[in-house]
């Protein structure tokens, strides 16, 4: 059944099943217990060389607080700072714009990036299960609707391609332009900061001319499509973004700042290696003091920690439940006592991938830090006696 509203169009397709007997059933458990005990040891990794890796990166920031130089000047190179930790502030500068002959358009920044999207159909399926006569029935509603999408949506895999057939390619591509050369003053950056300099900002077109006769400004894109406002599949339409501004501009703006921690050598800013084994080649947008960027980045260093051992603790669980499905699979004839079961086998994988969370977490500080290690392991032990607190004592004899 076909319905038309626009350019969405939908139809639903039923697929059935016979009801999977036990053993069948008993083989897909067995399936899952394998990936859950890829996943469970996954977690052990995850979790122990997470709180390395924050604890060496934490270290490895107060030894940069402690050895790091502000530079009173960055027009100037000093060579005592030679090979030392420095924290510079300024305007970005490159020797060039950036440009994209194809569009006729420029700009002095950094990177420029060219975000093509096609106007093509798109998939959506919407499913839901139910048994009828002893079997297991899928109902599977398939929507169509166009859109601009910047990827080439493949066409081929859709339920039914006839009438929403897309093109296997976009005639124009998008791409990023990157200056060669970056500065701060008298100090050109490394390729490693040269990334971090991501905060993308739409370039307007509105001084702009249309660059070809086939080509349409609409707003802040160029349209290849004969009319934009009712565009066909295979349209294309065309913005620019721009990062780290890096000269004055009239309809933009001024060149933005940025703040640089890295080790000095020669006229280049390059990564430096702590002694906990960590680099340090940090950039932050604006003007900011020594105090304010190691502040920033243990900020981030926790947030990332918390992730994840937030990951690790997930990928336990999961890996537990998986494991332990067997015995779900077992009782699930007798709808009552499955429920049940299936409490307690979430309960039961919670407590466990809390306090082998803990447990693990705790071994991973005790090379570093054993007091705080014996602690965490302390409290490892919480979840499994609250669980065992609501155990009701057995009856005696």
């Amino acid at each position: 059944q076909f319905s038309d509203t626009g350019s969405r169009k939908e139809h639903v397709k039923i697929t059935s099943e016979s009801k999977p007997g036990f053993l069948e059933r008993l083989s897909e458990t067995s399936g899952g217990m394998l990936l859950g005990l890829v996943t469970f040891l996954l977690a052990f990794y995850l979790l122990f060389t997470n709180e390395g890796r924050a604890l060496r990166t934490a270290k490895s920031l107060d030894e940069g607080l402690s050895l790091v130089v502000p530079l009173d000047t960055i027009h100037s190179i000093s060579q005592q700072n030679e090979g030392r930790l420095v924290h510079l502030s300024g305007a970005l500068s490159t020797s060039k714009p950036l440009f994209d002959p194809s569009y006729g358009l420029s700009i002095q920044a950094v990177k420029l990036k060219r975000n093509v999207e096609m106007y093509q159909w798109v998939e959506y399926e919407d499913s839901k299960e139910y048994e009828e006569n002893g079997e297991i029935k899928k109902e599977t509603k398939y929507s169509y609707n166009t859109e601009w999408k910047s990827e080439v949506v493949n066409s081929r895999n859709f339920d039914k391609e006839i009438g929403h057939k897309n093109p296997s390619a976009m005639a124009v591509e998008s791409f990023t332009a990157v200056s060669p050369n970056v500065q701060v003053g008298s100090f050109v950056l490394s390729k490693g900061l040269v990334d971090k300099i991501d905060d993308f900002k739409r370039l307007s077109l509105a001084n702009l001319e249309d660059p070809h006769a086939d080509v349409t400004r609409g707003g802040d894109y160029f349209y290849h499509s004969e009319n934009p406002r009712r565009p066909e599949v295979g349209d294309l339409r065309v913005s620019f973004f721009y990062a780290g501004l890096s000269g004055d501009d009239p309809h933009v703006g001024s060149a933005d700042k940025v703040t640089v921690i890295a080790r000095q050598r020669g006229d280049q800013l390059v990564p430096y290696h702590t002694k906990s084994g960590d680099v340090l080649e940090i950039l932050h947008p604006g003007d900011l003091s020594v105090e304010e960027v190691f502040q920033k980045e243990h900020q981030s260093n926790t947030v990332k920690t918390w992730a994840l051992r937030g990951a690790g603790w997930l990928s336990m669980f999961v890996g537990i439940s998986l494991m332990t499905r067997i015995f779900y699979t077992l009782v699930d004839w007798f709808p009552v006592v499955r429920d049940l079961v299936n409490i307690g086998l979430k309960a039961f994988a919670f407590c466990v991938a809390t306090s082998l969370s803990l447990l693990t977490i705790s071994v991973g500080w005790l090379f570093y830090r054993p007091l705080w290690a014996l602690l965490i392991g302390l409290l490892s032990v919480v979840p499994v006696v609250v669980a065992r607190s609501h155990v009701p004592p057995k009856k005696q004899q």
